[in-house]
């Protein structure tokens, strides 16, 4: 009997950090981790920014490219870059939620966790003229209480299909090898245009990538789409 308890007990474990940890996890709430799938179409998504190093040049490639992207911004940066939240917004990109202090949520009781998101969200919709849609956990943690507040806030919360470690910064040509290898219909590209830990993070690499990432992806018949189209409802 005791092992049978202390076996359940484990399994429940398992599954609560499964929970915390998985970003696509529905345990806590619904959370979109792929795409349409029909077709070949492709979503990009930056997180950790806005930064001084490539926020300016990953805007400035997706311009002159006519490629869709969704930032994930960080409360405090956008703060401090005010004028780059602003040309994110400015230039037609989905704007979302990626809390005030890049803090791990799935540690945090309710009132932090509600304070990250809501002073990210107050933030973001005054210096942008957006009030965010969307909402990513920094790591992709969460816990409950996340639920909680991101449902008050109706966003939509996602996850992604797979990341590349463009933040351990392996060279720009390693980061367009990752990406065109790992590309499928429907796939959630995570990338970062920031270090959510450091407002002046270095992601050259990232955005020296892009351009490559854009062309190879077009090359094997992908299109980008907007991730305005996954949104709830």
């Amino acid at each position: 009997m005791i092992e049978t308890v202390a076996a359940l007990g484990l399994g429940a474990a398992g599954v609560a950090l499964y929970g915390a940890y998985a970003p696509n996890s529905r345990l806590y709430g619904r959370a979109v981790g792929r795409g349409r799938t029909e077709g070949r179409r492709v979503y990009l998504t930056f997180d950790d920014g806005p930064s001084p190093s490539a926020t300016g040049r990953i805007l400035e490639t997706l311009a002159a490219e006519r490629v869709p992207a969704a930032f994930f911004l960080v409360g405090d940066f956008v703060r401090r870059e005010r004028d780059l939240a602003r040309a994110v917004a400015a230039g037609g990109h989905e704007v979302g939620n990626h809390t005030e202090t890049h803090v791990k949520l799935h540690r945090r009781g309710p009132r932090r966790i509600r304070r990250e998101i809501e002073a990210a969200h107050e933030v973001i919709a005054e210096v942008t003229g957006k009030a965010p849609r969307t909402f990513r956990a920094p790591h992709g943690y969460r816990n409950p209480f996340v639920a909680l507040t991101v449902g008050r806030l109706e966003y939509t919360v996602f996850g992604w299909t797979f990341g590349v470690w463009d933040s351990a910064r392996p060279g720009a040509e390693e980061i367009r090898r990752r990406v065109r290898r790992r590309l499928s219909p429907g796939a959630i590209v995570l990338l970062h245009d920031g270090d959510g830990y450091d407002p002046a993070g270095d992601r050259r690499q990232t955005a020296d990538a892009l351009p490559g990432i854009i062309r190879d992806a077009r090359d094997a018949g992908y299109e980008f789409a907007p991730l305005e189209e996954l949104l709830n409802g």
